[in-house]
């Protein structure tokens, strides 16, 4: 039998910039399910992305899944794509099993909390202020260059790195420490700074964007600490959840948001395409 990508609609180009396309996965050319095939809003037209992938309930478990996954990187390849990434939400075993075994990695995951009423209290010594204007120059020349890093360290192109963490905090941040719905925070101990904080007010639930301890004040639990914080500014915002984004081999934070109660919601893989 023959699994193959039948095109249901033309090549779609986006006000964004990218493109997609939906195909119809066939089995000797019975439809059996559907395939959404589309480039990166984030990352650019280099990386495509499995939008969706669904399979027939009668044909599910013969492989048609896996051989459709690897048909649509030989569209993305001809799109001219050198990555290609996919979302799965947490409780996809399944689509999880079937991306890991194509070579997938994991890139980074979504993780949030459902938040109590009681804003929690800080540590004795420990109090937060308000970054001011000059300190978020510094730290947002700092964040920005970290940010752009922390893509390239993942096989994305310098370039398109740069230009996604310039695009990203215009779009995040267009007044800076001004914008609305955003708050900047700097943590001291014993009247010392030992961190900063960046948390975003959303419609209906709190994001951590940026949360760093100092380097000269790292392993003394201040991490936990600004996460505190962060749960207190939501819970008083009247957020019940709180959100964060955690990258694939940041160990110590994967830890510490496990510790406090954070559950993962979705996984983002991510493979190069040779």
């Amino acid at each position: 039998m023959t699994t193959t990508l039948r095109p249901l609609e033309p090549l779609q180009q986006h006000p964004d910039g990218t493109r997609s396309r939906r195909y119809q996965v066939c089995v000797n050319s019975r439809p059996v399910g559907e395939l959404h095939l589309g480039t990166s809003p984030s990352l650019g037209d280099s990386v495509a992305r499995v939008i969706d992938l669904r399979i027939d309930e009668p044909d599910r478990r013969r492989g048609r899944g896996t051989v459709a996954a690897l048909a649509a990187e030989e569209v993305a390849r001809g799109w001219g794509c050198t990555q290609i990434e996919t979302l799965v939400p947490a409780s996809a075993a399944i689509a999880l099993r079937l991306f890991g075994a194509l070579g997938y990695t994991l890139r980074n995951r979504g993780m949030e909390k459902r938040l109590g009423a009681t804003p929690p209290g800080l540590p004795p010594g420990s109090s937060a202020r308000p970054m001011t204007a000059v300190e978020y120059e510094a730290w947002h020349a700092y964040e920005s260059e970290h940010y752009a890093r922390m893509w390239i360290e993942r096989g994305v192109p310098e370039a398109t790195a740069r230009a996604k963490s310039r695009r990203d905090h215009e779009t995040l941040l267009p007044h800076g420490l001004a914008t609305d719905g955003m708050i900047f925070s700097v943590l001291e101990h014993q009247g010392a700074r030992v961190g900063t904080l960046w948390v975003a007010l959303k419609d209906d639930e709190a994001f951590v964007f940026d949360v760093e301890t100092d380097a000269a004040h790292r392993g003394r639990g201040h991490g936990r600490t600004l996460m505190l914080l962060a749960e207190r500014q939501a819970i008083e915002a009247g957020r019940p959840v709180l959100g964060l984004n955690v990258f694939a081999g940041n160990t110590p934070a994967e830890r510490l948001y496990e510790s406090l109660g954070y559950e993962t919601t979705t996984r983002a893989l991510s493979k190069p395409l040779l």
